[in-house]
C-alpha cells in the first residue's frame, strides 16, 4: 500500500498543535478529545472522525520508514499488541498475509508468540512471512475439511489468539472458531460485506471463546500514534520489512500492480 508523510509549511489562525517544519502522519481516523469515545480510555472510535487527522512525530524518525504505521500497519499491529494480547510462549493464527496481517504477524512477535500460524490462500507470502516471525502455515486449497478443524488439530484445540485480516466472513468465523475454548481469543479487522452475516454455534461463545473487533487496531492517532514511532525508534518494530518496493509517484500505478499480483506490500 502507498504510504504518505508531511512536511507542515504554514499553519492558520488558531492552530496550537502543529508548526511550520513539523514532521506529520496523515491518518485516516480524528481524535477530537471531546467527544465520549475520545474521552473513554476503551475507545478510539471518535465521533468527529474527520477532525485532527494528522499526527505530529519525533522529528528525528526518518520520514520514509515511519509513514508507513499512518494506517494499515498500526491497524495490524495494534489488533495483536492492544486487543488480542497474547501471552509470551502463546499461539496465533493470522488470517491473511497481505501488510494489515504481516503486521499482526510482527505484533505477535513482538509479543514473544512460540507458535505463529498464518493462513492464506497464496503461498508466494509464505517466505516473506516468515520475516515477521510466523513458523508455520496453511493453505486451506491444501485441505477437504475446515480450516479451523485443521488448525484446532494442530494445536491440541485451538490457538490461543488469532486475528481475522481479510474480511471474507468465512474466514471471519473460521478465525472465531479456531481458537481454543475456555481462553480463546479472535478479534477481526478485516472489513465484510454489508450484507453478511456472521453465524456460528451459541456454544462457541457458551464455552468461553471471545470474540473482538478493532479500528486502526485501537490506537487514538493523536495520543498513542508516537507511541508506535517510538517502539521503531527502540528497535523494538522493524518497519523497513514493510517496504518491498520503492516507486516514484509518476509510478504508482506500477505499486498498485504489485499489490494486485500479491508481490508487493
Amino acid at each position: 500500500m502507498p504510504y504518505i508523510y508531511r512536511i507542515v509549511e504554514s499553519v492558520g489562525e488558531g492552530v496550537a498543535d502543529l508548526k511550520p517544519g513539523g514532521h506529520v502522519l496523515p491518518v485516516f481516523t480524528g481524535e477530537c478529545k471531546e467527544c465520549r469515545h475520545c474521552k473513554s480510555e476503551e475507545s478510539n472510535m471518535c465521533d468527529l472522525l474527520r477532525i485532527n487527522t494528522d499526527q505530529e512525530i519525533y522529528p528525528a524518525a526518518p520520514l520514509d520508514k515511519v509513514c508507513v504505521p499512518s494506517c494499515g500497519i498500526s491497524t495490524g499491529l495494534g489488533a495483536t499488541l492492544n486487543v488480542a494480547k497474547p501471552k509470551k510462549g502463546s499461539s496465533v493464527a493470522i488470517f491473511g498475509l497481505g501488510a494489515v496481517g504481516l503486521a499482526a504477524a510482527e505484533g505477535a512477535r513482538i509479543t514473544g508468540a512460540s507458535r505463529i500460524i498464518g493462513v492464506d490462500l497464496n503461498p508466494k507470502r509464505f517466505d516473506e512471512a516468515k520475516k515477521f516471525g510466523v513458523t508455520e502455515f496453511v493453505n486451506p486449497k491444501d485441505y477437504d475439511k475446515p480450516v479451523q478443524e485443521m488448525i484446532a488439530e494442530m494445536t491440541d484445540g485451538g490457538v490461543d489468539r488469532s486475528v481475522e485480516c481479510i474480511g471474507s466472513i468465512n474466514t471471519m468465523i473460521s478465525a472465531f472458531e479456531c481458537v481454543h475454548d475456555g481462553w480463546g481469543v479472535a478479534v477481526l479487522v478485516g472489513v465484510p460485506n454489508k450484507d453478511d452475516a456472521f453465524k456460528t454455534h451459541p456454544m462457541n461463545l457458551l464455552n468461553e471463546r471471545t470474540l473482538r473487533g478493532t479500528f486502526f487496531g485501537n490506537y487514538k492517532p493523536h495520543s498513542d500514534l508516537p507511541s508506535v514511532v517510538e517502539k521503531y525508534m527502540n528497535n523494538e518494530l522493524e518497519l523497513e520489512k514493510f517496504i518491498t518496493h520503492e516507486v516514484p509517484f509518476s509510478e504508482i500505478n506500477k505499486a498498485f500492480e504489485y499489490m494486485l499480483q500479491g508481490d508487493g506490500l
